[in-house]
């Protein structure tokens, strides 16, 4: 990001970016700055956007080779359109051989693969840079440098505790920020208590709360987490299905650190993001894989049983949290 910043601060660009990773809001972000940068306001002669897997190459060929009409460049953006991961051999050779010093390519996308000869052919010739997930010190800077240009105050434990409640996700985090700034207008400090007033707690980490609960056999917690989802409308068999990742996504991360792997690998290999692997890897402490693995067979069989009318999907998921939230007697 640091090469990205430069080229926005000096005006120096490159004929060819590639933006790519899983970090949406970055990705997002970046295309606006630049685009900004790079066209005039309100010039729709030189500015054109293509979108999705159904692009057309040699229409954007043919676009390419067009002079800008009154302007330095022409700037094309081409998001999601899969060329990276195949069927990008003809911009390849396009962008290797006759490309115009005034045309611009900016792509986004999720993935990529670094052996197609797009991909080569760009980083001859442009920059790529990968915009992935953001660490959570990261985002705990983020937010805090929000909270600063607002001139007001949180303390990191509370900045923690926000992004526990509202997630990971960068665009996410923005929006709940906006309401949090709203509500407490005409305080200095943002105390805990407003988070919880008027931030909304993502579905996954109420789900986490509940198993949390249930593994702390807090009954009492673990059920109201549970009315809470039912009366959000969340459909019973949506929180069984959940439920079942949630298990799923804890006995991976326990094998993987018994395994000896760093946070960061285990959250690679869990596909999560590294500030939720390490929640995932202290609740997994709780659980033998072998409990683990039986809990996700029972939640696999109530899954059956409802699917056959064996038994309601409200009941059954508060049978299996009254199950196994219920204190061991010593």
């Amino acid at each position: 990001m640091k090469s990205l910043n430069e080229d926005l601060k000096t005006g120096q660009f490159k004929q060819i970016y590639l933006l790519y990773g899983q970090e949406s809001y970055l990705k997002k972000q970046y295309r606006e700055r630049f685009v900004k940068a790079m066209v005039a306001d309100g010039d729709t002669m030189n500015y054109s956007c293509y979108e999705g897997k159904k692009t057309d190459i040699k229409e954007v060929i043919d676009l390419a080779e067009t002079l800008p009409f009154f302007a330095e460049r022409r700037v094309i953006v081409l998001e999601d359109t899969g060329f990276f991961k195949g069927g990008g051999s003809d911009l390849a050779d396009y962008i290797s051989g006759s490309m115009p010093p005034a045309t611009c390519f900016i792509f986004i996308e999720n993935e990529v693969d670094k052996r197609s000869r797009l991909y080569k052919a760009v980083k001859s010739k442009g920059r790529i840079v990968e915009l992935a997930v953001q660490d959570e010190n990261t985002l705990r800077r983020w937010v805090q440098g929000f909270i600063r240009k607002e001139k007001k105050e949180m303390e990191p434990a509370d900045i923690a505790y926000f992004i526990s409640k509202v997630g990971t996700d960068m665009e996410n985090i923005t929006k709940e920020l906006e309401k949090l700034f709203c509500f407490c207008m005409d305080k200095n400090a943002i105390t805990r208590a407003d988070i919880d007033t008027v931030c909304v707690t993502q579905i996954t980490n109420h789900i986490f709360d509940m198993v949390n609960a249930v593994a702390e056999q807090n009954q009492r917690r673990a059920l109201d987490l549970y009315y809470d989802l039912l009366a959000l409308k969340e459909p019973p068999m949506r929180i069984l299905a959940l439920m079942s990742k949630e298990y799923r996504d804890l006995f991976h991360v326990k094998e993987l650190s018994a395994r000896g792997c760093p946070r960061k690998e285990i959250a690679s290999k869990a596909g999560l993001h590294p500030f939720v692997a390490g929640k995932y890897a202290d609740l997994a402490k709780r659980f033998s894989s072998a409990q683990l693995r039986n809990v996700m067979e029972e939640i696999a069989n109530l899954d059956q049983s409802i699917k056959t009318g064996l038994i309601t999907d409200h009941l059954a998921v508060e049978v299996f949290i009254v199950k196994h939230s219920e204190k061991k007697k010593a």
